[in-house]
């Protein structure tokens, strides 16, 4: 019996069909990178193949044909890609390596047809024939190398090398004049310098330093020639070195490193004068921002040679390049420039600081509005003060103060200083007309209190009242609502003794619809009416005043007014009167001043009988909670307070909870008399159904 083949099981779907098993796709959780198979690969060496065997060669045949062999792989190479340099250098190495010289040479002029350029064949060919010691050999293809390849440094340093360790230094020269015909780099000039060092020729060094400089014309260079003459003792040579330097380069290419070098020359040199002058000269033809560390050597330099004087001169010449570079990085930093300015004006030209006040003005604000102006406007006003006090200059000074004045925009804004300065500069003129012209045009354009001020105060000074009142008047026309304006009018006319006048004043201040404090301009009323001892008249105002507010200060006001010209029984009737009018306004606080002004006005001027019924009305102070009110809708808590309770509203309140009571006790009696009626009419209806 056969058996049934083995099948593997396995889930099954509908049908019974067989469903293959899902292959996990999920990345492993160890993952292996390319790099690590590699380093496997290192580690277990795993690549590397045995090296061929040794084969030891001991006859001349078989020595024959293995150059033979070696000789036809180098060439296969060298056919299947004649530029790789790399098989010309190896063959040629093999060739050396079997004493086979002239093999060597010829794979190398080979590999020179292919490539002439090629600097690796021409450095391994030459180092080849000079570790054979073939001078001749190695001197010609130096020759052909250089002469090929001019460019190529390494030439040169390697030829002049060989020369010199052959001690043939003549030929060494003459391959350095040689290169110096190409006009190399620096460094080249610097190996050909060094070397006629070495055998001490001086002049031929200084002659090659001529040559350099002009090759080179670099102020490093310059110095460098300088030092080489200061070193070998050559002082007026440095200093004449230097010197024509300064004439090389000129002012349009002046470098601060120069000036520097041959200032630190002199003062070696204990020169301190020379030194002196090498650094003023500079300062003054470089710019600024093209010596920031001369400034700092000028400083070290004063500071061990110069005296008071001089060192106050580095520090400014220092403080005022700091500021120039602060301005130049951004001309609307007024700081800066006030800070400048101050410095000039003290230790500078006219014509210096005058400049650079124009140089100031001339940035005029981006921003249209006053804040950002003022700091502006303090440059004009220190301007025109230099101009008046400084230079004495009046012309000028009119003209500084005529520009700002054109600068302002005044239908925006203006500085009312600036008039009132102006006006004020005319009058120390002696030029009273245009002084008032001035003011007159500038409450004309710009109608501000300061003018007004400003002129009024003029005007008072030159005793002109006449002019003081027009100038009031349209002060008032402009701002009708300023009662210090209406305050100070009505003080000018009772310096002047027209109390009708000032009467006037009040009477039409007080009537306007719109004042900004009324309360200070009936005060002002009053008092004046009460030095002019017009009873009748303050209390009219004092009256005309309640009809207008009802506030506490005025009851109080009032009845000490009654009270200081011993009305006591008219105060004592204005607190009364206060009282039952708070009483109706509901205002504790107030209400409780107004008591309190009265149980005062009692213990001076009352009785007993009067200070114990003002003591009754006095309240009693208690506190309380209440809710906080939150206008989200939640629980603001309770707080407390103080309250004030008053004697007649606690008899108040006591009398309407008795009525409340009576009321109540009423309605509960009217109940029970209809109840009992009806159980009466009950009654009567089960007789008659009787």
């Amino acid at each position: 019996m056969s058996e049934a083949p083995h099948v593997k099981s396995g889930p099954t779907g509908a049908g019974g069909k067989h469903v293959g098993k899902v292959k996990n796709k999920l990345p492993a959780p160890i993952q292996i990178t390319a790099e690590q198979l590699l380093r496997e690969a290192k580690e277990r060496q795993l690549e590397i193949v045995p090296p061929p065997p040794r084969q030891k060669i001991t006859d001349p045949t078989e020595l024959a044909e293995y150059r033979m062999r070696k000789r036809k792989q180098f060439e296969d190479n060298i056919r299947k890609n004649r530029s790789v340099m790399v098989n010309w250098i190896k063959y040629a190495r093999w060739e050396e390596e079997t004493q086979e010289y002239q093999r060597a040479r010829s794979v190398y002029e080979r590999a020179l047809d292919v490539d002439h350029r090629c600097v690796p064949i021409w450095l391994k060919y030459t180092e080849m024939e000079m570790r054979h010691k073939q001078v001749n050999h190695a001197r010609n293809l130096w020759d052909r190398a250089v002469t090929l390849l001019p460019r190529v440094s390494q030439f040169w340093y390697k030829y002049t090398y060989m020369e010199e360790m052959l001690e043939n230094v003549a030929g060494a020269r003459q391959v350095f004049e040689r290169w110096m015909e190409w006009e190399p780099e620096e460094q080249s000039w610097s190996s050909y310098i060094n070397m006629e060092l070495r055998y001490k020729e001086i002049d031929r060094a200084r002659s090659i330093y001529e040559k350099f400089v002009l090759v080179h014309p670099t102020v490093k260079n310059w110095i460098r020639f300088a030092k080489f003459e200061e070193k070998h003792g050559n002082i007026a040579g440095a200093r004449g070195v230097y010197e024509r330097a300064v004439d090389f380069f000129g002012e349009e290419y002046m470098e601060e490193g120069l000036f520097i070098g041959f200032a630190k020359f002199e003062e070696g040199q204990k020169e301190s004068e020379r030194a002196r002058a090498i650094y003023k000269y500079a300062l003054e033809k470089l710019t600024k921002e093209q010596c920031p560390e001369l400034f700092k050597s000028y400083s070290i330099f004063e500071k061990k040679f110069g005296d008071r004087r001089g060192i106050e001169d580095v520090i400014i010449n220092k403080r005022r390049f700091k500021y120039e570079t602060e301005i130049k990085h951004n001309p609307l930093n007024y700081d800066a420039w006030f800070d400048l300015l101050r410095l000039l004006e003290a230790d500078g030209s006219l014509e210096d600081v005058r400049d650079t006040y124009e140089r100031a003005i001339a940035n005029i604000p981006l921003v249209a509005s006053k804040k950002g102006w003022r700091r502006y406007i303090y440059l004009w006003i220190n301007y025109a003060l230099f101009e008046e006090l400084e230079a004495d200059d009046v012309d000028k000074t009119r003209e500084v103060y005529k520009g700002c004045l054109d600068v302002i925009p005044h239908k925006k804004f203006t500085f009312g200083k600036i008039w009132l300065m102006f006006a004020q500069f005319e009058i120390r003129q002696k030029n009273l007309d245009a002084a008032r012209k001035i003011l007159g045009t500038s409450i004309g354009k710009c109608p501000k209190p300061k003018l007004f001020k400003g002129y009024i105060d003029l005007e008072l000074q030159m005793r002109e009242f006449d002019r003081c009142r027009k100038i009031y008047e349209k002060f008032l026309e402009h701002d009708m609502s300023n009662c210090n304006t209406w305050m100070k009018f009505a003080e000018l006319e009772t310096i002047l003794g027209d109390t009708d006048r000032v009467r006037a004043i009040f009477n039409l201040a007080i009537q306007q619809p719109l004042l900004d404090m009324p309360e200070i301009l009936w005060k002002a009323y009053i008092d004046f009416e009460v030095e002019e001892e017009e009873h009748e008249r303050v209390r009219a105002l004092y009256k005309a005043l309640l009809q207008r507010t009802k506030h506490v200060k005025v009851w109080i006001s009032f009845a000490n007014f009654e009270a200081s010209i011993e009305q006591t029984r008219k105060a004592r009737d204005i607190f009364e009167e206060a009282d039952r009018s708070l009483q109706l306004d509901t205002q504790k606080e107030e209400r409780v001043l107004c008591l309190e002004a009265w149980n005062e006005f009692e213990i001076k001027h009352g009785t007993e009988e009067t200070q114990d019924a003002i003591k009754k009305k006095l309240p009693r102070r208690v506190k309380k909670r209440r809710k906080i009110d939150v206008e989200e809708g939640g629980e603001g808590g309770w707080e407390e307070y103080w309250d004030y309770i008053f004697p007649d509203s606690e008899a108040n309140s006591s009398n309407l909870k008795f009525l409340q009571m009576a009321k109540a006790w009423k309605k509960q009696q009217n109940t029970e008399d209809s109840d009992s009626d009806d159980d009466d009419d009950d009654d009567d209806n089960e007789d008659t159904a009787d």
